[in-house]
């Protein structure tokens, strides 16, 4: 009997059944937005249906165009677009799998002039103010749900999702946050629940019993004037009268200044608020977010906290996560680190999204891993994240491949990054790639610097230089003081610094020292009573919203981070994670400095001057450490090398962080590399 017993369970649903308790999660691609793309589409889908999943659900589609969320955004309007959708139905059932359309008006959060919500009231991350619905116009739109639903039977779906929260046109029409009408859909709980309830019951009656109505529900808002937990009740025995088949959970509005879903969430956070709900209830309820590994889902399972678990991102990353799971090979699961790099961010930047560590996600029609004919021999020099990527796909592929790192451990800036409180998922990629080098017999040679004659005798078809970077240091009079040190010094070792740090540069690694520097004992991310007081919730959701109090936890040293930069720090971070990061320097008075330029380091310590618009001072920063977070520069000197030796014998390529250094992006380290090995 497998000890994840509860994820292969199959669901009965009464009318059908589920041949698993694992959820693919609504994750809006860019592919749902244009019918020529919708047979890519169906293959992405296709994909996670051979890898077991046992149901799906797309990315959003609004009921009508004022539920835009993105300019000519995808919607489900039409009886012409039905074909289109077929495509992706026929994929998935082939599969022996089954799929839910999910209907999402994003009311005032469309990002369109034409957008509309309950009250005339503008969000704060939207520069679009919304027009308030008129009474005729809302009996409308509840219509409009009804003839999506509609089309998505006829198209083929299984059911179709009912998008209630993350503060989409729904818990708009919910909260008096959003809701300040003063007719029938208005005032009180039992008028602004009305619009989900009716929704949901002229749906039932449109396309009868035999059909999947999931209804996503806002549990938790983690936004003031919101719903407590004994209104969320209400409305979860209402909508179960109303004729949903399921409930799922949904966990804060974008706007909510709480993270819900990056890499320093706590896995399964939120999974508390989903017991309560399914102690409520008789049809089965799902738990979601930061659910990313096996034993994560049984435990949820196992504890009856809910009946199924939803994961989107974790099936990016692996679309074979439940089939790894049935045949005991959890240790090979390519692991989601929540980073959001080629996923949320792409999706807010109207890009295709994809994933950092499976750059095939959304991409599995133009990047394919075939069996070669003809096996190569294969050196790939460096064994961080773009060698680790391209010697795993070339040895996938059938490429004899020998994997050279000078360090005594595989990982590269993984290894730094995963030390970072708050970037613990990281070692799961290295997991993965270590499990990955003995299942496809890699060649592995560790503590080993290969050189160039090593290489030219070695009888190789191709060498992959993937020798990385290492730190800049700039030239500041007094640079080499022993107070100085690189981020890799200090993660390499562990350090513990003295009371006054100064930190040099203020870009993603500025921020992760930061974080480094201002926590001490165990990460929050690894206690979720800890993290749920540092950040302010109230998991019983019994003040509305489910907010407390934050109880910070200070940090156990002054830091101040600086750049040349006269903008405000931490611009350039990631859209969707950038504001978390910006806001735990707040919490932890972290000072900030712009617009620096060092002039040097002595015993005083280091010595500034500071530029705002035409005036400039001066300052010195007291400081027992300095650390030093200034760029990197490529290590290349093997590949200029063997480049200007005509003799070498063998095709040269440069991948990751050896071909450009930049602020570190291993996102495109893997995309670029994992690509040269699809060609190789």
């Amino acid at each position: 009997m497998s000890k994840y017993s509860h994820i292969l369970e199959p669901l009965d649903l009464g009318f059908t059944t589920l041949k698993n308790r694992v959820m693919m999660g609504s994750m809006h691609t860019g592919l749902e937005d244009r019918p020529w793309h919708f047979s890519e589409l169906a293959e992405y889908f296709a994909e996670r249906a051979r890898g077991g999943v046992g149901l799906l659900v797309t990315g959003g589609f609004a009921p009508n165009r004022r539920g835009d969320l993105l300019p000519f955004g995808s919607k489900m309007i039409s009886s012409w677009q039905v074909p289109f959708h077929k495509k992706v139905t026929n994929a998935v059932h082939e599969n022996d799998s089954k799929i839910l359309l999910q209907i999402l008006h994003a009311g005032r959060y469309g990002y369109t002039p034409f957008n509309v919500a309950p009250s005339a009231i503008q969000a704060p991350i939207n520069p679009f103010k919304p027009k308030e619905l008129s009474t005729r116009d809302i009996y409308k739109t509840i219509d409009q749900y009804t003839r999506a639903a509609k089309l998505a039977q006829k198209a083929g779906y299984d059911g179709v999702e009912v998008m209630g929260s993350e503060g989409y046109f729904i818990t708009q029409m919910i909260n008096k946050r959003t809701n300040q009408r003063t007719d029938e859909w208005g005032g009180s709980y039992e008028n602004r629940i009305r619009f989900p309830l009716e929704v949901v019951r002229k749906m039932r009656a449109a396309v009868g019993e035999k059909f999947i109505i999931m209804f996503r529900l806002s549990m938790l808002d983690l936004v003031e004037e919101a719903s407590d937990m004994e209104e969320v009740l209400i409305l979860a025995k209402e909508l179960e009268k109303a004729g949903v088949t399921l409930i799922n959970t949904g966990i804060g509005w974008h706007e909510a200044r709480v993270p819900t879903i990056v890499t320093s969430v706590p896995r399964a956070a939120f999974a508390d608020v989903t017991a309560k709900v399914k102690a409520a209830v008789n049809v089965p309820v799902v738990a979601s977010n930061r659910i990313n590994m096996p034993d994560t889902a049984e435990e949820i399972l196992s504890t009856g906290k809910a009946d199924m678990v939803s994961m989107a991102r974790p099936l990016l990353a692996d679309p074979y996560w439940v089939k790894k799971v049935e045949e005991d090979r959890a240790d090979e699961i390519n692991t989601c680190i929540a980073c959001n790099q080629a996923c949320l961010d792409h999706t807010f930047e109207n890009k295709r999204a994809s994933c950092l560590v499976n750059p095939r996600a959304c991409n599995e029609t133009t990047l394919v891993y075939n069996k070669v004919s003809s096996a190569k021999k294969v050196a790939v020099v460096g064994a961080g994240p773009a060698g680790l990527a391209c010697a795993v796909v070339a040895a996938e592929r059938g490429h004899n491949v020998t994997l050279f790192e000078g360090r005594n451990e595989i990982g590269g800036q993984f290894n730094y990054a995963s030390k970072i409180p708050g970037k613990e998922e990281f070692k799961e990629t290295i997991r993965y790639f270590n499990a990955m080098i003995k299942k496809h017999n890699i060649d592995l040679k560790l503590g080993h610097r290969v050189n160039v004659d090593e290489l030219k005798a070695g009888g190789f078809d191709e060498v992959v230089v993937a020798t990385g970077v290492e730190p800049r240091v700039p030239g500041i009079p007094g640079v080499d003081s022993d107070k100085v040190l690189t981020y890799q010094e200090v993660l390499d070792k562990e350090l513990q610094l003295g009371k006054n740090v100064a930190v040099l540069g203020a870009g993603g690694i500025g921020f992760d020292i930061s974080e480094y520097l201002t926590h001490e004992g165990e990460s929050t991310t690894l206690n979720v009573d800890a993290w749920m007081k540092e950040w302010g919730v109230d998991i019983t959701n019994t003040n509305r919203g489910g907010l407390a109090k934050a109880e910070i936890h200070p940090s156990p040293r002054k830091v101040v981070m600086m750049q040349r930069k006269q903008s405000s720090q931490g611009k350039g971070l990631n859209k969707t994670t950038g504001w978390v990061h910006r806001a735990m320097m707040k919490m932890k008075g972290v000072e900030q400095i712009s617009g620096v330029s060092y002039d040097k380091i002595d015993e005083q310590g280091l010595h500034i001057t500071i530029t705002k618009g035409e005036e400039s001072t001066q300052r010195v920063i007291e400081a027992d450490n300095i650390v030093l977070c200034t760029g990197q520069v490529s290590v290349n000197e093997l590949y200029e090398t063997l480049k200007a030796d005509e003799s070498k014998g063998f095709n040269l390529h440069l991948v990751g962080g050896a071909e450009f250094a930049g602020e570190l992006d291993a996102k495109r380290a893997i995309k670029l590399a994992s690509e040269l090995a699809a060609r190789l």
